[in-house]
């Protein structure tokens, strides 16, 4: 039933992105949100109107009266019935950032991926990995899961892998945030932080959460463990041309002019390029976005030249240092890319928070810079698009901490009108 959601959910995103889409008026992007969506949405007060570019949807079938039933009898599945939770991801709303679009003179957009319930963009090639691995036979009922994340992944994995009755084994670098970790072993799974070495290293943690996997099936034979492998699984890549592009062609009316955002196993970058370059005729453009200690922007701009990675960056999951499979087969339709630094990313998280009242966190700053860069690139009137990949919550006890922020040679970059936002020591 979920995988037939799924399908249909895919197909009409798809249906809603290719059809005509007529003219609209800048009052047709405001949405009316009535007291209860408020609450629901995090809103306040009454009805209010929030600027924001609706999610495409079907009406809702009209309720049926109710039937009289004999002794005994069922009533047997609803068709009013609500969705089973995993249905919930995806078709995330497309917000206007009001202050860099007034700046910049374009429509500077952001997908609010934190509303997925896992909170983050992950959860859309969780469950995609998922469904792959059972619909290839390498995930029996009651099997386990096993994935090297640096965390959102994994957190969108242990809400699918709950849902869908399977274990669930985490290998994550050692430098992520102790919210992650925990959050982790509160859903279920279990995590084993080790230590962050280069990919070619055998004790990377992706290596690790392979060979696991493996000594699982050797031990209890087929099905019964599977390495999801977010970085090279094209079935990531495949959920961001399945849902993702065509959300956001049809959220802009067939409107949007550029895409960017960072990227760490590629597949958001690669699946929404090639949607909406194949949407457009090849008119919007792809900007890839990269923090400090990744090589991928001197990739791009060196024609295809791959350096060591060195350094790094306080942004988490995003960065890296080798083409993924899920990037690979469209980093040709990578227009350009742009070097985002911390600094600059953490004044984002601030502004973000003062000027929208957006809590985001540091990956989700650093498009958002990069959607501003490039807004400024193209001049105005033109509209760009971007990932909000999480919010703050998972990081507070990093980003607004003093202590931190100076440990890092990050307090100066917070404007000092804004530092009124560090309340942690």
């Amino acid at each position: 039933m979920l995988r037939q959601s799924v399908r249909r959910f895919a197909t009409t995103a798809r249906r809603a992105a290719v059809a005509p889409v007529p003219a609209a008026e800048p009052s047709a992007h405001t949405l009316a949100v009535s007291k209860a969506q408020g609450i629901a949405k995090g809103l306040t007060g009454g009805t209010s109107s929030v600027s924001v570019f609706p999610t495409p949807h079907t009406p809702h079938p009209k309720h049926e009266p109710r039937r009289r039933l004999k002794k005994g009898q069922s009533r047997g599945t609803l068709a009013n019935a609500p969705p089973q939770p995993l249905t919930a991801i995806g078709n995330t709303p497309l917000i206007r950032l009001n202050t860099l679009s007034r700046q910049t003179g374009c429509e500077v957009l952001g997908k609010a991926e934190f509303m997925n319930p896992g909170g983050s963009v992950k959860d859309r090639a969780a469950l995609y990995v998922v469904l792959d691995a059972e619909e290839r036979g390498q995930l029996r009922p009651g099997g386990t899961v096993v994935e090297g994340t640096a965390g959102n992944t994994g957190i969108g994995l242990a809400h699918v892998c709950r849902s869908r009755g399977y274990r669930l084994v985490i290998y994550m670098p050692d430098t992520q945030s102790q919210g992650k970790v925990d959050l982790l072993r509160l859903l279920g799974a279990e995590v084993y932080p080790v230590p962050a070495v280069a990919f070619d290293n055998p004790q990377n943690y992706n290596h690790q959460a392979r060979r696991h996997a493996e000594r699982l099936a050797a031990e209890e034979g087929t099905g019964a463990a599977v390495w999801t492998n977010q970085f090279d699984n094209t079935a990531n890549r495949r959920a961001h041309i399945e849902t993702t592009g065509p959300e956001i062609w049809a959220q802009t009316g067939g409107k949007a002019d550029a895409f960017t955002c960072a990227t760490g196993t590629g597949g958001t970058l690669a699946g929404c390029a090639r949607f909406l370059k194949e949407a457009s005729g090849g008119r919007v453009k792809a900007f890839l976005a990269d923090p400090p200690g990744s090589v991928l922007h001197s990739y791009v701009q060196s024609g295809g030249r791959l350096t060591e990675r060195s350094g790094g960056s306080i942004t988490e999951g995003i960065g890296q240092g080798r083409i993924t499979d899920n990037l690979a087969p469209d980093l040709a339709l990578v227009d350009d890319s742009l070097h985002v630094s911390d600094e600059k990313s953490i004044e984002m998280v601030y502004r973000c928070l003062d000027e929208e009242g957006l809590y985001l966190g540091a990956s989700s700053a650093l498009n958002v810079v990069a959607a501003k860069e490039v807004a400024e690139r193209m001049g105005p009137g033109h509209t760009v698009v971007t990932m909000l990949c999480d919010g703050a919550y998972r990081y507070a006890e990093r980003l607004f901490s003093r202590k931190w922020l100076e440990s890092k040679g990050l307090f100066g970059a917070v404007p000092e009108h804004l530092r009124k936002y560090i309340v942690l020591p």
